[in-house]
């Protein structure tokens, strides 16, 4: 009997126990995984995928045309652990003939809950409430200390009235928002129906909304939409939260409008770059809330992405539809 050739794939990350294990059963893989809390670098990167038949990458994991040369003709699929595929260069691996899976829809709940607390952390400055807390700032009640601002009657704008958008909306809505705005490449009257939202330009939404959310993809349409302008012309007292990508925004665009009190606060799960370094200037303003990249992370909402990503992974590998393909 003539040995089964073992296909090899190569994981950039840890994955849940789950994914693991589904992994351990495909008898017909060779499995590499980096397994370290440090991100992989892009010489490890090349090495790992030199000869590779798939693999399992994050959105850190930048896959360019140099890097899809050394990896060569064997490389068959690309499954990332992500719903943005905007670090992978689409046009080279449509090019070559390989797929790609992703996980929509699975991160939708976990990162909208994440927006609306970060959005309610910034708003009502948790922050800065817990520092003067543990600092012995709080001394005394006193009527106006520590104000923040509220969403009852509010006028919310969402950039992206996508899958997650919506859901942001969704869970809002009970909050007594009065009215919902977005913006987008076109209308989307079906979905805007439940919340009664309507769809205006974006120096519209900018200069009519108490609470601004970024919920799009990146695009090159969107790369640098909140820039200096978009700062301009919001409100003094409105709030700025981003769950989409940092490349959305103008970094030191956003600086200037919150040190110059251009606008109220801002709240950022996703910078440029990620890591933020320590010394960045947003890190030092007091209404700046800014986390990790933290929006899909529960256990179970990542455990079903490792899940989702490791399937996608073996069902291109053999030739069979992918639970979550993205169409090139």
């Amino acid at each position: 009997m003539r040995p089964v050739r073992l296909m090899k794939v190569f994981i950039t990350c840890r994955i849940s126990p789950e994914g693991r294990a589904a992994l351990a059963r495909a008898s017909d893989c060779e499995v590499e995984q980096w397994d370290s809390e440090e991100p992989i670098t892009y010489k490890d990167l090349e090495r790992g995928l030199t000869g590779a038949h798939g693999l399992l990458c994050i959105l850190s994991n930048r896959v360019d045309k140099k890097l899809l040369d050394t990896a060569g003709a064997n490389l068959k699929v690309i499954s990332t652990l992500s719903v943005g595929v905007d670090h992978l260069a689409l046009d080279e691996i449509k090019k070559r003939g390989i797929r790609v899976g992703y996980t929509p829809d699975v991160l939708t709940d976990a990162t909208a809950e994440l927006a609306v607390s970060l959005l309610l952390t910034t708003c009502r400055r948790l922050p800065e409430a817990i520092g003067e807390v543990k600092n012995g700032g709080w001394t005394s009640w006193q009527p106006l200390w520590m104000c923040g601002y509220g969403l009852t009657e509010s006028t919310v704008g969402i950039i992206g009235l996508g899958r997650i958008g919506q859901a942001i909306a969704r869970r809002l809505k009970p909050f007594g928002v009065q009215r919902f705005l977005y913006t987008g490449r076109q209308p989307k009257p079906k979905e805007a129906a439940e919340f009664q939202a309507e769809f205006v330009t974006t120096p519209q939404l900018a200069a009519a909304s108490d609470f601004i959310i970024v919920a799009c993809s990146l695009t090159p349409a969107t790369k640098g939409l909140c820039n200096k302008d978009f700062f301009q012309q919001m409100k003094k007292t409105a709030v700025f939260v981003n769950i989409s990508r940092g490349d959305v925004v103008n970094q030191d665009d956003l600086y200037q409008a919150l040190v110059s009190n251009q606008i109220a606060a801002a709240g950022l799960d996703v910078t440029t770059p990620e890591p933020l370094p320590t010394n960045h200037p947003l890190l030092t303003l007091k209404n700046c809330v800014i986390l990790p990249h933290i929006g899909s992370a529960t256990y179970a909402t990542r455990n079903t992405m490792s899940l989702l990503a490791v399937n996608n992974l073996l069902a291109g590998l053999r030739g069979e539809p992918m639970p979550s393909e993205l169409k090139l």
